[in-house]
């Protein structure tokens, strides 16, 4: 079933079909954090002070665990791309049945927990009682829809390493509409504040996971060749692979979780220079987020190329994606570092009315214009280590710069003050690419040649 060694795993590989895949993949991830405003915004105008705080704290909780859980969309592409590459499609449904799988099941167990996990975050919280409570209602009606949450980076994860980045801007748009709708009449015409928001979150994510898990089906139904059965049980339960994709998925939780971490110390360190330098922080965090989406937009090809090429053992086609998607996201990442330098100053002042917030954000601009050109090293990297499933790598590039940004920021901020914070963050996301440069001539030398064991 598998393809000739000299067949190239994809019928094109050139800038402009990189940048078609790359366009529906930045839309939605730029999609992404509009469920958040569109929430805050319903809540706005028909909730109370009382609901904006309890949502603000609730999404804070939804936003760590789902990010945590990222791996499951990660590691699905990658194996997927993999085995789409070596035209396995037996080995793309399986991926997919214990991703999917693994998604629900975790789903099912943060229902289980909701009570502890929710008594536990808001015990720590310094909230009113008031607050409390009804963020716990926004997170108990909202906890329902973590199956599908879950199995919906599964589903995204297959759309991605086959390819089909625009099916996963209509999937993503789906969510995003009907949620819109839900909060509009549960929170506004039925008033149910927070509650609402939260039961209409979770009703548009099973919404939209059915949709997604039919499309996939007709996807994959419409490519079924092979005289396997279409859910390949045996392939599903296979121990050597469940222990690979479990593998996989523990190191990407751990690399996220060095990501987590650094960021909050982050936070947590520019708290310590005043509300201003707080807020002016958060402000061009904002500005480092959007630049996210499109080098994550690049990245994400990536992945799926990458997997192919190294599905199918080509080398050459290997080296070809990874020079044509760098380059362009190299270019995007200049535009953008550009961007920020320019006419961050004006970006600032639509986002802030505050002069002293405003005038402690412009004063660090730099620092974030260099941070965005230098973090598409990180990226790209992520990018093709995600699709070549060298995730082991990938934990210790995360622990390594976790290091390396811990030890730089304690004397940098002390002699330097929110200049040095800027510069360790800086020396983290470096140090991500660093860490990882030593294994990617080792990636690339591997291609072509038996796989002996799990990578590393």
């Amino acid at each position: 079933m598998g393809r000739m060694p000299s067949q190239p795993p994809h019928p094109e590989a050139t800038r402009r079909s990189i940048a078609r895949q790359a366009w529906p993949i930045i839309v939605a991830n730029a999609a992404v954090p509009m469920l958040g405003l569109v929430d805050t915004a319903v809540i706005g105008h028909y909730g109370t002070a009382v609901d904006l705080g309890a949502l603000a704290l609730g999404a804070l909780l939804f936003n760590f665990i789902y990010w945590s859980f990222g791996f499951l969309r990660m590691a699905t592409t990658g194996f997927t791309a993999q085995a789409d590459g070596a035209g396995d499609e037996p080995e793309v449904r399986a991926t997919l049945a214990r991703s999917a799988g693994l998604g629900l099941l975790l789903g099912v167990g943060l229902l289980l927990l909701q009570w502890p996990l929710v008594t536990a975050y808001f015990a720590v919280m310094d909230a009113s009682a008031a607050v409390e409570a009804t963020g716990e209602g926004y997170f108990r009606a909202r906890i329902w829809g973590a199956p599908a949450a879950l199995a919906l980076y599964a589903f995204s994860g297959t759309l991605i390493g086959l390819g089909h980045s625009r099916t996963l801007l209509l999937v993503q748009l789906l969510l995003n509409g009907v949620n819109a709708v839900l909060d509009v009449y549960l929170a506004g015409t039925l008033g149910l504040g927070a509650f609402g928001i939260g039961l209409g979150t979770a009703i548009a994510e099973w919404a939209t996971c059915l949709v997604a898990a039919l499309v996939l089906w007709r996807t994959l139904r419409a490519r079924h060749r092979d005289r396997e059965a279409f859910v390949p049980w045996a392939r599903v339960r296979d121990g050597a692979r469940l222990r690979r994709m479990m593998s996989a998925n523990g190191d990407i939780m751990v690399r996220t979780l060095c990501l987590l971490l650094g960021f909050g110390w982050f936070a947590n360190q520019g708290a310590r220079f005043g509300d201003v330098t707080l807020a002016a922080n958060h402000i061009l965090l904002q500005l480092v987020s959007f630049s996210a989406f499109f080098l994550d937009g690049y990245a994400f090809v990536a992945e799926a190329l990458v997997g192919r090429a190294v599905g199918a053992r080509d080398r050459a086609w290997f080296r070809r994606v990874v020079r044509l998607s760098s380059e362009l996201a190299l270019g995007t990442a200049a535009a953008l570092a550009a961007g920020v330098w320019l006419l961050g100053p004006v970006v600032v002042g639509l986002l802030t009315s505050l002069e002293a917030v405003r005038a402690a954000a412009v004063a660090y601009l730099p620092w974030t214009a260099v941070y965005v050109l230098l973090s598409v090293a990180a990226f790209q990297l992520d990018g093709i280590f995600i699709g070549a499933t060298r995730t082991r790598a990938m934990r210790n590039a995360g622990l390594v710069s976790l290091g390396a940004f811990l030890l730089a920021a304690w004397p940098a901020a002390a002699w330097w003050g929110n200049h040095g914070l800027w510069a360790a963050f800086v020396v983290f996301v470096v140090a991500r690419a660093l860490a990882l440069l030593p294994h990617y001539r080792r990636l690339e030398d591997s291609l072509g040649q038996p796989v002996g064991g799990r990578p590393g």
